[in-house]
């Protein structure tokens, strides 16, 4: 495919299918690049595409076909009800991390039944900030304080960006840069009502790592100690510190970690222990509360 401004989108869409091998990533990209999403590019198949839009999918195109993911080269992706911002300083969000929202809601909307004050929830290492953005957003308007926390001030940057997506339901939410619960002010010590994270939970010696996945997206983010578990301890080690009364901690996990994250919980001192299977059926979010009042 060269640049130019003598075909229409029809005729380009075809042209990249047949470079990528993907119709899907092909009308994605197109779309992209045309700035029209859906039905709208469909009905624009017969308008000529611009030397800047023709230049804009090549090097879209070169990008993908070196390797690049997908959601970094169109430098966006839907997630739950938002469309992010994602570039290589946050990780691409998944489908498992949406299944750790969904947890993360029904406990939420469960909490705001018994509360008249606004729900304290805090999103550990939020990377792209997808998992907070999306309590704030399908949480009632004004009904939640959401803290977004990461060490990564790079990934900060794009979740504030994310945060001006999110509208008037950001509005209750702020960012704090620092490692885990450190990052909170020391006023939020048992006040928080759910605390959610996606922390690195892939040993650094692990097989089963994707070669694009290993090359492109960061390894702060991706990779922990102690076979895979030594930011989870810390996170769980805290829980009992920074979680209310009847607080919740749910937490995403590597699939062969359910036993081990069990224990760790536990020990912990937390309650109501449980391991929640992904799609897949495999062992994917980890849920525990702060011990309840007597």
């Amino acid at each position: 495919m060269s640049p130019t401004d003598a075909v229409t989108w029809a005729q380009m869409l075809s042209e990249t299918t047949e470079q990528l091998g993907d119709a899907n990533e092909a009308r994605w990209l197109c779309e992209h690049a045309s700035g029209l999403d859906g039905e709208e590019f469909r009905l624009a198949s017969e308008e000529f595409v611009t030397t800047a839009m023709a230049n804009q999918l090549h090097d879209m195109v070169r990008r993908r076909l070196s390797g690049e993911p997908l959601q970094y080269v169109m430098k966006r992706w839907a997630f739950r009800h938002l469309d992010v911002f994602v570039d290589q300083r946050v990780l691409i969000p998944r489908p498992e991390t949406e299944l750790l929202v969904e947890v993360g809601l029904t406990l939420a909307n469960n909490r705001l039944k018994d509360l008249e004050r606004p729900l304290n929830i805090v999103d550990l290492g939020t990377g792209s900030g997808v998992i907070g953005l999306s309590m704030a957003y399908e949480l009632p308007l004004g009904r939640t304080n959401v803290w977004l926390t990461d060490q990564s001030a790079d990934a900060l940057e794009v979740a504030r960006g994310n945060l001006v997506g999110v509208g008037q339901k950001g509005g209750g939410v702020r960012l704090a840069l620092g490692n885990w619960w450190g990052a909170l002010d020391a006023s939020l010590k048992g006040a928080i009502d759910i605390a959610l994270c996606n922390p690195p939970y892939i040993a650094h010696d692990d097989a089963e790592v994707a070669n694009d996945v290993h090359e492109w997206e960061p390894h702060s983010a991706l990779y922990a100690q102690d076979n895979g578990l030594a930011d989870l301890r810390e996170v769980i080690n805290g829980a009992s510190t920074w979680l209310a009364r009847n607080g919740w901690l749910v937490i995403e996990i590597g699939y062969q970690q359910g036993k081990e994250v069990k224990s760790l919980l536990v020990n912990a001192g937390l309650t109501n222990v449980e391991i929640r299977q992904d799609l897949a059926g495999r062992d994917r979010i980890a849920l525990a509360q702060r011990q309840t009042a007597a």
